[in-house]
Parts: structure tokens; C-alpha cells; sequence
């Protein structure tokens, strides 16, 4: 499992002596709710093995992802965009684990006199953008037997590990999509033996047949992360 976060790990050590001294470790749980729809962004967290997930709840109280955020990337992108400090988006913990928390506002004059900290958070934006916009089309275009595959993959690169802490019903709130659905469609992946499913447990242990199974989105992300902010 990665122990460090990229973007953090890929600036100058002047930079990172600068915000060093802001930066404070925190533990996060399954579940727990960093941010919600119409807060201000307060904070910023760079993931160390935790995952967040980015959603968007429809009038109904029907939920989906729109976006995740993981051990090569920061939440709160908003924070340093201008006036934009609020979202209608809800930041919640998909993976627990540790992040670096940071004041938005250090972030924000670091970010306007610092050129290099805006070049690699301004790279990060269009990486995300392109997340969100690919992750719009795959929810429209594809199967959920391609998505779900997508989606795991998506949550082992974030996390660095084939492991994830995972219930079915959680898979189904962040894919938008029934439980039946997703119950169905782990236990095809689990009798072609591409994972290994218990209750709230997901195991991959055919990465290159996973990778098979899923859609493009899984690759079209990556290669973009890649080009935008290095390989990992």
C-alpha cells in the first residue's frame, strides 16, 4: 500500500518545507463526511491509503459518484479557484485510512505566489475534470458489467492495494445503480475468478482479466493522470 501522498511527494523540498508545518496527519473513517453541499471549503486533504469519494444527491435522495479521490491527487479543489469555496458536491471517506489536512487558506497564498505549487494543482484540476467528464459518459455508455470492473480498478490505483474494504451496498450507492444489480454482477466476476467477494470485502486477484473485463474509461483516465502528472 502507498504511504505517501504523490502530488505532496512530487513537489520541491521547498515547497514541502513551506507546507510542512500546516500539514496535519489525520485518521478517517468508512463513511464519515468531510464536506457537504453548500459548506465552505475549510480544508484540503491529500490522501495517504484513504479514498474519498465525490457525490452528487438528486432532490429524491438518490446518490452517485461523480469523481474519487485517492492517494495521487487532493480534495478541495475549489478551495483555491477564485470564489468558488462552496460546492454542491458531499466529500465522504469510500476507503478509511490516513490523509494530510491543510488549512485552504495556507493552500491559497502558497497557490497564488508560488508558481510551482499552481502548476501541479492547476495539472490536477484538468486530470479531475477529465475524471468527472469520463466518468459522466461510462455511467451513460456502458454496461454495469464493464463499469463495476472499471470502478474496483479505479479504487486499487487510488489505494495502492488489492484489498478494498468494500460493501455491496456502498458499490451500488456510488455506481447509481440497484444492489441486485451489483450482487449480480461481483458474483460473475468471482465465478471467471477475476475476484474473490466476501461481506464487505472485495479481493482482486486477476489484475490483467479485471482490466479485460472493464470498459476503456479505466485506461483513458489513467493515460491522462499519466501525461498530466507523471506516472505513477
Amino acid at each position: 500500500m502507498k504511504t505517501e501522498n504523490q502530488i505532496l511527494a512530487n513537489l520541491s523540498a521547498d515547497v514541502r518545507e513551506r507546507l510542512a508545518p500546516h500539514l496535519v496527519r489525520v485518521t478517517l473513517a468508512q463513511g464519515e463526511i468531510i464536506h457537504r453541499p453548500g459548506d465552505v471549503l475549510t480544508h484540503l486533504y491529500f490522501p495517504i491509503n484513504c479514498l474519498f469519494s465525490v457525490t452528487i444527491t438528486m432532490f429524491n435522495g438518490a446518490s452517485a459518484e461523480v469523481g474519487m479521490v485517492g492517494n495521487r491527487e487532493v480534495l478541495g479543489i475549489n478551495a483555491f479557484m477564485g470564489k468558488s469555496e462552496t460546492t454542491q458536491t458531499e466529500y465522504v471517506v469510500q476507503v478509511p485510512g490516513s490523509a494530510m489536512k491543510i488549512d485552504a487558506q495556507i493552500v491559497r497564498q502558497e497557490f497564488d505566489r508560488n508558481g510551482e505549487l499552481r502548476d501541479v494543482l492547476l495539472r490536477y484540476t484538468q486530470a479531475f475534470l477529465g475524471q468527472a467528464s469520463q466518468t459522466a459518459a461510462c455511467n451513460s455508455l456502458h454496461t454495469l458489467e464493464q463499469r463495476l470492473p472499471r470502478w474496483l480498478l479505479e479504487t486499487q490505483e487510488r489505494i495502492g492495494s488489492n484489498e478494498l474494504p468494500l460493501t455491496q451496498e456502498f458499490i451500488s450507492t456510488m455506481l447509481g445503480v440497484r444492489r441486485a444489480g451489483v450482487t449480480l454482477t461481483a458474483q460473475k466476476l468471482q465465478e471467471r475468478k477475476l475476484i474473490a467477494y466476501r461481506r464487505g470485502h472485495v479481493q482482486i486477484v486477476n489484475q490483467s482479466g479485471l482490466e479485460a473485463a472493464a470498459c476503456e474509461c479505466f485506461s483513458a483516465i489513467k493515460d491522462q493522470y499519466d501525461r498530466l502528472l507523471g506516472e505513477k
